[in-house]
């Protein structure tokens, strides 16, 4: 019987909403990435020369900025997790830029999270130097410094469906329950 991983671990699961910041004229080229709650960052390196791009960007940053605010109402539903002094443990499928990885941990310090981990199962060689700039500790299978696109490393590289995250986070909801209660 398949058993989910996180009861390995035996810790609470949830999510910690993210969103990219495409550049206005080529959405899949992150230039930044918001947080819940309020955490918005910007690559530090890219620079808005052309007023028109930056109405743009603007405007990219506001339709985001919506859709994670539906994101929160569609998964937590009744209250988002509480940070303050838990050690959290950010998990990504792969680290191509960091910067939804940078967004979340800098959003779960802002919550006052007493440590916070960043796992993935492969990274640029860059987002990993990123990310140790802001996290308590990186944790990757396999750096790349050549890398390319996250799909690259996988033989199939499918989208989990909202649906999916929510039935696992009520699976979950119902563990820490009976956990609570003392019931197997």
């Amino acid at each position: 019987m398949w058993r989910p991983k996180w009861r390995a671990l035996q810790c609470p699961l949830d999510v910690l909403i993210v969103r990219k910041i495409g550049h206005p004229w080529q959405r899949e080229f992150a230039v930044g990435a918001l947080a819940e709650p309020d955490v918005v960052i910007f690559d530090k390196s890219f620079k808005w020369k052309n007023p028109l791009a930056r109405a743009e960007l603007d405007g990219v940053i506001a339709e985001e900025q919506e859709r994670l605010r539906e994101y929160r109402l569609q998964f937590h539903a009744s209250a988002a997790p509480v940070l303050a002094g838990k050690v959290v443990l950010l998990v990504d499928d792969g680290l191509a830029t960091g910067a939804t990885a940078e967004a979340a941990a800098l959003s779960a310090k802002q919550q006052k999270a007493r440590r916070v981990i960043i796992t993935a199962p492969v990274a640029s060689a860059h987002a990993v130097e990123r990310l140790r700039r802001v996290a308590d500790d990186v944790d990757v299978l396999f750096a790349d410094a050549n890398f390319g696109a996250v799909g690259q490393y996988y033989d199939e590289f499918c989208q989990t469906s909202d649906g999916e995250v929510i039935m696992l986070l009520r699976a979950a909801k119902v563990d820490e329950i009976k956990n609570c209660a003392g019931t197997p």
